[in-house]
């Protein structure tokens, strides 16, 4: 990184796109990211393939989580960080991913996406078909009910 260059918010998040460049940032960063509720998550999530090698990201704290098939290649957005091209899930696959890593994040943060995503009123018919990929339809579907 050159010194004069303009340091952004979001400088961790090139640095690991440098050191992953098949990494996809996910779940909390990318909830930070899309401004989908209250989480400052302390380590960076990414996503990787369930057979690659866990990339070395020395000095950065960085939680990994496994994904295959079209939950891994569907549904992020590349953005343009300090001149470095970093894939983020957009925000229906957020959520989505939310839902289908509750376990790990919890119920209460996926709720609390879910619930921000509707007050921004973006798009519901987005998040059916992240649903549908990420295979959490059934165990959103009481949720949407609700809020809607």
């Amino acid at each position: 990184m050159d010194a004069d260059a303009d340091v952004t918010e979001h400088h961790s998040l090139a640095e690991v796109a440098r050191l992953a460049p098949n990494g996809i940032v996910c779940l909390l960063t990318a909830l930070r990211f899309h401004g989908l509720g209250t989480q400052l998550p302390s380590e960076i999530w990414i996503a990787i393939h369930v057979k690659a090698w866990r990339p070395r990201l020395t000095g950065l704290p960085v939680r990994i989580v496994h994904m295959s098939g079209p939950a891994l290649t569907k549904g992020f957005d590349v953005h343009d960080v300090e001149h470095v091209a970093v894939r983020i899930t957009n925000a229906a696959k957020t959520v989505a991913d939310c839902f289908k890593f509750r376990n790990k994040i919890g119920l209460d943060v996926a709720l609390e996406a879910l619930r921000e995503y509707r007050r921004q009123r973006r798009s519901l018919d987005d998040l059916h078909e992240m649903a549908r990929v990420c295979r959490v339809e059934r165990v959103m579907r009481p949720y949407l009910e609700a809020i809607l």
